[in-house]
């Protein structure tokens, strides 16, 4: 086992793990559609979310990676069967090729082992396949809001949508289309592409499978984080013994970091060659690929963060929904703000940088320069035209940033 000590040991290490997250260069997957099609593949998945103070997650975490990306192109994706919406650690978009491994799950769930809803209503789950199956794909709104069935075709709404759901997750239906935030179920069998792999994957196939994606996305792991959220004790013994067999092998090298905790990586992993750090900073979604495993974040960057829009208002240290901010390779503050849309305005209510930390020291101008030119293009992803600024930590920043945005004639 090597130990990192170093602060150079350590910005190697979070290099490498940027660069896997496709955060280090420009355009690393290529543009539009093209490159959101490649980015979701690598990513593995990107997660789905409802909150809509600003562009939603999912849109977000591609903004973020592809030059040209636009909102619209996550369902075009959809709709060419380049992706298909399950559960990965949450609701998410997952790479069409990897549809066998959401098998598993489902048939899990289809069979009792495990519950989406306890004791389903087989009898409406039926009748809603047949409807499905006779008139096409079906929506929620779809569902009358009447509380006994009429003998038309139409059922209450909440149990509907909970049949329709369970239905979803146990693998007799796909989603095949969305307007807006409302999912369209077909099934199946209509809208899997022909190609695809059905095969169940076996134990230490899924365990392979999460292994390589983890290392392709991430860089360096640890056995915690390859297993994120996933409470299948066999997945997590068989992800042990892959991870020290390949060990054993040589295959993975394995690293503790100066706090003590341990990552795997690919054997050749630094002796790859890395993008440059370079003066651009992003604005990244707290549901970002890169931020949501919360412990690795804080481990492997020193970076304490947790979205608080479930957290009760009094309680709030930052906001609602602060976005975390990266530049040079370090997390060095958060921003929380909301898009009016009908005003076409983006107000930032509160800006804390971190201009200090243990590895640097950061050029005030520098940053100011490269958010600015952060926040101008952010605003533009959220169809704004101006920016207002409300609160800024350190407080001396806020007149330099005001200023940039009056002459740039949004704020």
């Amino acid at each position: 086992m090597t130990e990192f000590k170093s602060v150079k040991d350590l910005a190697r290490l979070r290099r490498l793990a940027l660069a896997s997250q496709g955060l280090l260069q420009k355009s690393p997957f290529g543009s539009g559609l093209v490159g959101a099609r490649k980015a979701v593949s690598h990513l593995g998945y990107v997660q789905i979310d409802t909150i809509s103070v600003v562009e939603r997650a999912h849109h977000h975490v591609l903004h973020s990676r592809v030059p040209k990306f636009k909102p619209v192109m996550t369902n075009q994706l959809l709709l060419d069967g380049d992706v298909f919406e399950y559960w990965s650690h949450a609701a998410a978009f997952l790479p069409i090729g990897d549809f066998r491994f959401s098998l598993p799950y489902k048939n899990a769930i289809k069979s009792g082992q495990t519950h989406w809803y306890k004791e389903p209503d087989e009898k409406l789950m039926a009748e809603l396949l047949a409807r499905i199956a006779a008139d096409g794909p079906l929506c929620s709104r779809n569902i009358d809001t009447k509380s006994s069935n009429n003998g038309a075709g139409w059922w209450n709404w909440k149990p509907a949508k909970k049949a329709l759901e369970q239905l979803y997750m146990q693998g007799d239906l796909m989603v095949c289309n969305r307007e807006g935030f409302q999912k369209f179920y077909d099934l199946t069998e209509r809208v899997l592409p022909s190609h695809i792999d059905t095969t169940v994957p076996s134990m230490d196939e899924f365990s392979n499978h999460l292994l390589e994606q983890q290392l392709r996305c991430h860089g360096l792991v640890s056995l915690k984080g390859l297993t994120y959220l996933r409470r299948n004790t066999g997945v997590r013994k068989a992800m042990k013994n892959l991870v020290d067999e390949r060990l054993a092998q040589g295959l993975l090298a394995q690293v503790t970091i100066p706090n003590g905790d341990v990552y795997v990586m690919a054997a050749d992993a630094l002796e790859r060659r890395l993008p440059r750090l370079n003066n651009r900073l992003l604005i990244l979604s707290p549901f970002d690929n890169s931020v949501i495993q919360r412990d690795r974040l804080k481990s492997l960057y020193q970076y304490d963060y947790q979205i608080e829009c479930y957290v009760p208002e009094p309680k709030r240290q930052y906001g609602y929904f602060c976005l975390p901010l990266l530049f040079q390779g370090e997390f060095i503050g958060r921003m929380d703000c909301k898009a009016h849309r009908k005003e076409r305005r983006l107000e930032i209510k509160s800006l804390y940088l971190e201009l200090r930390n243990e590895t640097q020291y950061f050029d005030d101008d520098l940053v100011i320069g490269a958010f600015v030119e952060a926040i101008k293009e952010f605003s533009q992803f959220q169809q704004c035209d101006s920016i207002s600024l409300t609160a800024v930590e350190p407080k001396y920043l806020a007149q330099p940033l005001r200023n940039l945005f009056f002459q740039m004639n949004l704020g």
